[in-house]
């Protein structure tokens, strides 16, 4: 290598010899050969340069699968499926097999499929027998009606929403609360009324015209029983045939998820935050985040569907 220098300009020239010059990774592992000094006459002006063999060498690129959002439901029910076989597992877990034909189309393993309401995840799949498997945990059989199913029963199904896709309900998380047990079931035209009874910390965040995941389906709440604990809502006729709630009788149980904004006002109201706010010295602060806690009551209010 031959460091170049003149009155305006000072460059690297690349010594050659008769052996052939090696890649710059050979460069970094050999001793670096002794730069000796020549004179130059170049007057017009240049930069600093260094004047390198251009490598053959390419970066590796790899492809990333693009995220996508796996834990978000609209409570808009997108087939029933048939349950073919549930109980313990070779591997002591316990398994859940679908029989399935929209959801299982595009399906892959560890996506989320909302099974009656309840976020469960594709553990094994056969698109050609349509079928897939999920597992169920110890909770979760606690916590929902999934344990009163056999061979044979319907459960409705939906796949989390993708980003583009279209909120036709309301946010489901497909984090079931409770259940509620059916305790009415009147027709009315081509219409169904229920009613359902759940426990009364369930039951304050229910409000009447507010949204409710009844097994997953997005509903509405039409009246609240607050001394018998009480709800009902009502099933249009398109809705009955598209879900597995008419199927249901009294007594049996469905899973209920309530809307998230009410757990979030109420944890914000329990932990002294506007307390804390209006005791604050500085008013400025007061003033926004009094306006900010305003936009979130209002949002909830919106969600739902309420008058002001």
């Amino acid at each position: 290598m031959v460091l170049s220098t003149s009155l305006h300009s000072l460059c690297i020239i690349p010594h050659t010899s008769q052996s052939k010059i090696p890649s710059i990774f050979n460069l970094l592992k050999s001793p670096l050969a002794k730069p000796h000094l020549k004179i130059n006459p170049i007057f017009k002006p240049s930069s600093l340069s260094l004047f390198t063999r251009p490598s053959k060498l390419r970066p590796k690129t790899q492809n990333f699968r693009t995220p996508t959002i796996r834990s978000l439901f609209t409570g808009i029910v997108e087939e029933m499926g048939e349950i073919k076989q549930l109980g313990m597992a070779d591997h002591g877990g316990f398994d859940l097999k679908i029989h399935a034909k929209t959801v299982i189309e595009d399906v892959h393993l560890g996506d989320s499929i909302a099974v009656n309401g309840t976020c469960l995840t594709v553990t094994d799949f056969d698109t050609h027998l349509g079928e897939f498997t999920v597992g169920l945990a110890p909770e979760t059989l606690r916590k929902t009606s999934l344990s009163e199913l056999e061979p044979g029963s319907l459960v409705n199904l939906e796949r989390a929403i993708p980003p583009t896709g279209r909120m036709g309900g309301h946010f489901v998380q497909g984090h079931v609360d409770g259940t509620a047990e059916i305790v009415g079931k009147q027709v009315e035209g081509d219409s169904l009324w229920i009613k359902v009874k759940t426990d009364k910390n369930l039951l304050k965040y229910v409000v009447p015209k507010g949204f409710i995941a009844i097994d997953g389906t997005s509903l509405t709440v039409v009246d609240v029983f607050e001394e018998e604990l009480c709800f009902n809502f009502m099933l249009v006729a398109y809705t009955r045939q598209k879900v597995v709630i008419p199927l249901k009788e009294i007594g049996q149980k469905v899973n209920l998820e309530v809307d998230i904004l009410g757990k979030y006002v109420e944890r914000l109201l329990s932990s002294g935050f506007v307390d804390s706010i209006k005791g604050s010295r500085f008013p400025e602060t007061h003033n926004k985040v009094s306006s900010c806690f305003t936009y979130v009551v209002f949002t909830l209010v919106v969600e739902s569907g309420s008058d002001l």
